[in-house]
């Protein structure tokens, strides 16, 4: 069984199962109650979803949630967040190649690829590695029957690249899942953030949960407010000057968790457009620097994460096995030219 621990239900595929909207209340508009405004504004849904919606916390004024009751004032910023409408998520087999790391008749571990969604969802019906999976393997074992995610037992985000594994049987998917909840699965990542971290081993905890001001991203509450406890151990292993290549080995399993908390030490990943890393954050303000920070990003468009290492004990032989994958080309190639400029530069 899946618990919530595995926050295999968010993410990246999470996020499109929702409508975001962003409305600004005119300077003329009169004082009346929300849900009244919304009812209005957002005719495509039914009173009663807007009412849900309210009784939820998923409408907030300024970044706080409110009741029906309020009334709204001019200015007034409203972010909502209501759900897409039911779909029955059939999954059609697809013949996607996938780099398979190791197979047996319990367990697959794939190499996943950056900008490749791990399961079906709102707006990615298709393409996903599930469909990928169901292409190749005539049947595999799902935990939620109205969810359908073959095989699944973790996910990485769309653009994170490296080591997931699948369960073939449903002793594999039950082992697994267990072992992701008693946090006994290795999992670590290769990660290069912003800035030059003071200290060359460290651990970052805080709690996760999304954010107030953007329902689309995550923040760290450390002071365990909201969301859900996270812990990352992360060191150093390579400093460029200005970014640092760390290893991070996750205690939990939190939704854009290393990104989230390494942006709350102030070192966000390089490359993460939705956690701020994608920028020049560090570094000289000479314009040949910033032309080399700019090629790097376009080099690397995404959050320059990869699941490198995963160890676990097989679901039958009750061996420890551990696998290690190579970086992605494009993280390679940006550390490489990270590395060169670092060297130069002293």
């Amino acid at each position: 069984m899946l618990d919530e621990e595995l926050d295999l239900n968010e993410g990246d595929e999470q996020d499109e199962l929702f409508e975001h909207y962003n409305i600004v209340v005119d300077k003329g508009q009169e004082m009346v109650r929300i849900d009244k405004f919304l009812n209005d504004r957002l005719p495509k849904f039914s009173r009663n979803k807007i009412q849900e919606a309210l009784k939820d916390g998923n409408v907030l004024i300024d970044g706080k949630a409110v009741k029906s009751n309020y009334k709204i004032r001019p200015n007034d910023t409203i972010s909502i967040v209501m759900p897409f409408p039911k779909r029955n998520l059939e999954v059609v087999p697809e013949d996607i190649p996938l780099e398979i790391v190791y197979e047996d008749d319990d367990v697959v571990i794939i190499n996943k690829q950056a900008g490749m969604v791990v399961h079906p969802g709102h707006g990615n019906y298709r393409g996903t590695v599930v469909n990928a999976l169901m292409g190749r393997y005539t049947a595999l074992p799902t935990s939620d029957a109205e969810a359908p995610r073959p095989g699944l037992v973790h996910r990485i985000d769309k653009n994170t690249s490296g080591l997931l594994i699948i369960a073939r049987t449903e002793i594999a998917l039950n082992s697994l899942s267990k072992q992701f909840f008693d946090h006994s699965i290795e999992r670590k990542y290769n990660a290069l953030v912003w800035g030059n971290l003071e200290a060359d081993e460290g651990t970052i905890t805080g709690h996760i949960g999304r954010s107030s001001r953007d329902r689309k991203v995550f923040e760290c509450y450390p002071d365990g407010s909201v969301g859900k406890h996270a812990i990352t151990h992360y060191k150093v292993l390579e400093r460029f000057n200005y970014v640092t290549l760390v290893e991070c080995k996750l205690e939990t399993g939190r939704t854009h968790q290393i990104r989230v908390h390494f942006k709350h030490i102030g070192h966000p990943l390089f490359g993460d457009f939705e956690y701020g890393g994608d920028r020049i954050l560090k570094g000289t303000t000479f314009a040949k620097y910033k032309q080399f920070v700019q090629n790097n990003l376009e080099l690397l468009p995404r959050q320059a994460l990869h699941a490198k290492v995963l160890g676990f004990v097989h679901p039958t032989t009750s061996e420890f096995m551990n696998f290690e994958s190579e970086l992605a080309t494009d993280m390679q190639t940006v550390i490489e030219r990270w590395r060169n400029y670092s060297a130069v530069d002293r």
